[in-house]
């Protein structure tokens, strides 16, 4: 056990966890809202995401799963990265998902003091992590956590 409060409890993740984590995938991929693609090329993106992720790797990384009565609610992935622009090693999250019923509950936000008290007991400065632009909702999250936007990627659909 890593973390729990009175009722929940966040774990290391295992093998076992993988069909959880990957019944998360289509809600990820729905929040992302890019109608210039194919709702199947999202959910394949974000299907090999989550497994590249996941992939065993020399990376230091951590994957945690937020559990309460046995029941999984919740899962982060964070991992080190070399910064964009400084190229200084941080941590980042590229994996974040809660079940719809968790929603709302302190579930995500539990599982974010958990990476950042990982990415800070590695010696990190920063904390990265990446949101698609139309998820209003976790762009809210992330800034009541204190994350500020550093740059913006855009995209132009070109049809014809």
């Amino acid at each position: 056990m890593i973390q729990s409060d009175s009722k929940t409890m966040l774990r290391d993740a295992g093998e076992m966890d993988m069909p959880f984590i990957l019944s998360l995938s289509p809600s990820l991929a729905e929040v992302a809202k890019l109608y210039w693609h194919k709702d199947e090329t999202v959910q394949k993106f974000q299907d090999d995401y989550i497994i590249e992720m996941l992939a065993e790797t020399k990376v230091k990384n951590i994957t945690l799963i937020a559990e309460k009565d046995g029941i999984s609610l919740g899962f982060i992935h964070a991992r080190e990265r070399g910064d964009e622009i400084s190229e200084e090693i941080c941590g980042t999250v590229p994996l974040l998902a809660v079940t719809e019923q968790a929603q709302g509950t302190g579930i995500g936000k539990m599982l974010m003091e958990a990476a950042e008290n990982w990415a800070k007991a590695q010696g990190f400065r920063l904390l990265h992590l990446e949101v698609f632009s139309a998820n209003n909702h976790a762009k809210d999250f992330y800034q009541k956590l204190g994350f500020e936007q550093e740059t913006l990627h855009m995209i132009k659909p070109l049809n014809g």
